[in-house]
């Protein structure tokens, strides 16, 4: 047996909607300014070359079916931001997928959030440095149980939506990504080797903005499990 200098760490893991076992997270990609409305608020206009950033894997925060999931408030920032994204989850991997064969890696899909830090992102952009502090921080990456590509209905057609107790912030569709799924696999492939396992946030739409504590964030997509979660 291996023996290791501290007990490591449980396997992360994200339910299965219909099945009791789980699917185990390796990586998360995330796509930078995927929707035009939104890369128009930030500042940017036009269909950019996708560009991508990393989470870690225990960046996950669970909202198990039916349940509020909470998160804290974060350090060393003022201007904590909610961004709703579809997430696809990869269940075979490979290097250099062609967009025509990507929907054979694909395992399923799920409704995720990618917490900003905007205040330490935007200030990291003008120093040139990198803005992992604002992307990448500890439960930044709260996400729903996965539905199955099977059981996803026309997921790219679909409504994405987010509301802030109870008030629409957040509401677009799939359709409107500037790369789509398919096209950003292959692009996201050619960059690194895909594992099974690796979740791909793909980007939110306009309307990104502010959560205080105490806001609680509903979002979903259509065909898919929601997700509920508060600020603490």
């Amino acid at each position: 047996m291996t023996s290791y200098t501290f007990t490591p760490p449980p396997v992360v893991s994200v339910p299965v909607v219909g099945r009791a076992e789980r699917f185990p997270v390796h990586r998360i990609y995330c796509v930078g300014r995927n929707y035009e409305e939104h890369a128009k608020e930030m500042g940017f206009t036009g269909r950019e070359p996708p560009f991508f950033f990393l989470k870690p894997a225990d960046a996950i925060v669970v909202a198990e079916p039916g349940q509020v999931a909470t998160i804290p408030y974060p350090s060393l920032t003022a201007n904590l931001h909610h961004e709703i994204e579809l997430v696809v989850a990869i269940g075979r991997g490979g290097r250099g997928i062609k967009a025509e064969d990507a929907a054979s890696h694909i395992y399923g899909y799920a409704v995720g959030l990618d917490m900003t830090r905007r205040d330490l992102q935007t200030e990291m952009k003008k120093q040139g440095r990198p803005w992992c502090i604002g992307k990448g921080y500890d439960q930044s990456a709260p996400i729903g149980p996965i539905n199955p590509a099977a059981d996803a209905g026309d997921i790219h057609h679909a409504a994405i939506w987010l509301q802030v107790n109870g008030s629409d912030r957040q509401r677009s569709a799939v359709s409107q990504l500037i790369w789509n799924v398919a096209e950003t696999i292959e692009h996201l492939s050619n960059a690194w080797e895909l594992q099974a396992g690796d979740l791909i946030y793909t980007g939110t739409p306009a309307g990104v903005g502010a959560v205080v504590r105490g806001d609680t964030m509903s979002g979903g997509i259509d065909g898919l499990s929601g997700i509920t979660v508060q600020v603490a």
